[in-house]
C-alpha cells in the first residue's frame, strides 16, 4: 500500500526540464491504518472466501441480516479451480443466497483485492478463466436495487475463511447425511456436568463446619480423627452459615456442596 501511494505521488509529479525538489511530506503519514465503518442499516451484507489446499477446494459465505442474524453456507468444489476462481465462486454463492431471500440492497465484502476491484470496475478482467465469472456477476447484480463491493483486510474476514477451510477439509460424504453445523456456547467446565448428587448426604465440609460452629466432633471419632479435624479447621473461616477456605494469599474460597457445584 505504501509503495502504491509513493508510485501515485511520483506519477502526478513527473520530472521535466524545470525540475524542482519535491516536498515529500504526506499529511496522513502518521496514520498506520484506517478502518471504514458502515452506516448502512438497511443493507444486507455478505462475507465470502475461497480456499485451495492439498485436501481440496472449499468456498464459504455468510449472509448477514440488518438485524445481525448470520446465515453461513459452505460448498466443496470438485472441479479444477485457482485461488481467484474460488473467490468468484464464493461470492456468487453468496449473491444467490441473497436473491433467494429477495434482498434489494446488498454489500459484498471480501479480502480478494483482484475480484473486488474487478467487480467494482476499477480493474480489467483479462484472464480468460475469469471473464465468464465477471459477466455472471454483472448479470446477478442487476437483480438487486443496489450492490456495493468492498475490499476488507483478511483479519476482518476470518469467519468466511474458516468456513471455506472447513469445506476444503471435509471428505466428500456421498450419500451420508451431515446435520447442520451448530455452535454452542458453554460457560462452565465440561466435568461439572458429571457431578452426581446423592440425596440426604452431608456435604464434604460438614465435620469442619460443625467444629467451627459448635466445637463438636463426630460421635465415633477417635483421637487421631479429632486432631485431623482441628488441623483442617484452622484453614477455614465461618461467616454465619457460609464456610470459606483460607488461601496462602489471604483469599477466601467459598465452600459449596455437590448440588451447588
Amino acid at each position: 500500500m505504501k509503495a502504491q501511494t509513493l508510485a501515485d505521488h511520483l506519477a502526478k509529479n513527473p520530472v521535466d526540464d524545470e525540475y524542482q525538489p519535491l516536498s515529500t511530506y504526506f499529511p496522513d503519514e502518521e496514520e498506520n491504518s484506517v478502518e471504514v465503518t458502515s452506516e448502512d442499516t438497511n443493507a444486507w451484507k455478505i462475507f465470502f472466501d475461497g480456499v485451495v489446499n492439498a485436501k481440496g477446494v472449499g468456498i464459504g459465505a455468510i449472509l448477514i441480516l440488518p438485524t445481525g442474524q448470520h446465515y453461513p453456507a459452505i460448498t466443496r468444489l470438485r472441479f479444477l479451480c485457482t485461488n481467484n476462481t474460488t473467490k468468484y465462486e464464493a461470492y456468487i454463492m453468496g449473491m444467490n443466497m441473497a436473491i433467494d431471500q429477495d434482498v434489494e440492497e446488498l454489500i459484498i465484502m471480501g479480502d480478494s483485492d483482484l475480484t473486488i476491484r474487478q467487480a467494482q470496475g476499477e480493474w480489467e478482467t483479462r484472464d480468460v478463466k475469469l471473464i465468464p465469472y465477471r459477466q455472471h456477476v454483472e448479470d446477478l447484480s442487476k437483480r438487486f436495487k443496489s450492490v456495493e463491493f468492498r475490499y476488507i483486510p483478511r483479519f476482518h474476514n476470518e469467519l468466511a475463511d474458516a468456513l471455506a477451510t472447513l469445506a476444503s477439509m471435509l471428505p466428500y460424504p456421498g450419500n451420508v447425511h451431515i446435520d447442520p453445523l451448530e455452535i454452542q456456547i458453554r460457560e462452565g467446565h465440561g466435568y461439572c456436568n458429571t457431578v452426581e448428587v446423592e440425596p440426604n448426604v452431608q456435604p464434604w465440609y460438614h465435620d469442619i463446619k460443625r467444629f467451627l460452629k459448635m466445637k463438636e466432633y463426630p460421635e465415633k471419632a477417635n483421637g487421631d480423627q479429632k486432631r485431623t479435624i482441628r488441623r483442617l479447621a484452622s484453614g477455614f473461616f465461618l461467616s454465619g452459615e457460609v464456610l470459606y477456605k483460607r488461601t496462602p494469599y489471604l483469599n477466601l474460597l467459598r465452600c459449596v456442596d455437590a448440588e451447588k457445584a
